[in-house]
């Protein structure tokens, strides 16, 4: 079996009793980062010394099958740095190979930085989406986030404290200065600080320099910014992005209630 194991994002308490007796009884435990999981082990008191064995983004591709092939017979506990694997960190390969075989996978549930920042944002919770990191180049990011403009779900990024200001910035210019969002920074942690404002005022701010972990909470569109016209710079932006013309269409038709058939006509029109 595969044992999806989320540990904490920050404060060590917050490490489950079930998480402590997995890892007192595990004798593989795939990780991230093995010199941080052997920390972690010593830092909750665990006395048992399982095989650590690495599994990050560069080898995951190599290792999944070996790793699958061992949890038919045993148990193969996955962990990332923090919060829940296969969540903006390794483990996706590993369970799709694991279903594709038959081999059964759980999970331990845990942290998530993704819903704790949710939670704290104070921005609405019944609908939202996850997009993990922005692209790191700048025109890679502005049309990303050019192509999230219409979106109503509330949206959740990971960002780096280094490209902070920067990605505000693409945000405001493409969504405007003032919808609401909240920069959630250090969660469970010492230093913990949820910032809340428009998205201009909070690149502002982090142009003073961020540290630590980041999570940014963006509020969805309101319905009334569905226009037509701004709905087929959506279109245009994911094509440019690399989106097939009919999934960009439909995905912004579900979004902004308008016809599916009427942008897809008016994007083909555009092009001539």
């Amino acid at each position: 079996m595969i044992l999806l194991a989320a540990t904490p994002i920050g404060n060590l308490g917050d490490a489950s009793a079930r998480l402590r007796s997995t890892f007192e009884e595990a004798t593989v435990v795939a990780a991230e980062d093995t010199r941080h999981t052997a920390q972690l082990l010593r830092l909750l008191g665990i006395e048992n010394r399982p095989e650590l064995i690495a599994l990050h983004d560069h080898n995951e591709h190599e290792r999944a099958a070996a790793l699958v092939e061992r949890a038919q017979t045993e148990d193969i506990v996955l962990v990332s740095d923090a919060g829940m694997p296969t969540v903006s960190d390794p483990g996706f390969r590993v369970v799709q190979l694991a279903a594709e075989r038959g081999v059964p996978v759980s999970a331990i549930p845990g942290p998530s930085a993704v819903i704790t920042a949710l939670a704290v944002a104070g921005l609405p919770t019944d609908r939202f989406a996850f997009e993990g990191f922005l692209p790191r180049k700048s025109g890679e990011r502005a049309r990303a986030v050019s192509a999230l403009a219409a979106e109503r779900r509330t949206l959740v990024f990971f960002e780096s404290p280094s490209r902070l200001a920067a990605s505000l910035g693409d945000l405001a210019d493409a969504f405007g200065d003032d919808r609401a969002a909240a920069v959630c920074r250090e969660l469970t942690k010492l230093h913990e600080e949820v910032r809340r404002g428009g998205l201009r005022e909070l690149a502002a701010w982090a142009a003073d320099g961020v540290r630590g972990e980041i999570v940014v909470v963006v509020s969805g569109a309101a319905s009334s910014a569905a226009s037509p016209e701004s709905a087929l710079v959506e279109v245009q932006a994911r094509v440019q992005a690399g989106e097939r013309l009919k999934d960009a269409t439909r995905a912004v038709a579900e979004a902004t209630g308008l016809s599916s058939r009427e942008l897809y006509a008016a994007a083909l029109a555009s092009r001539r």
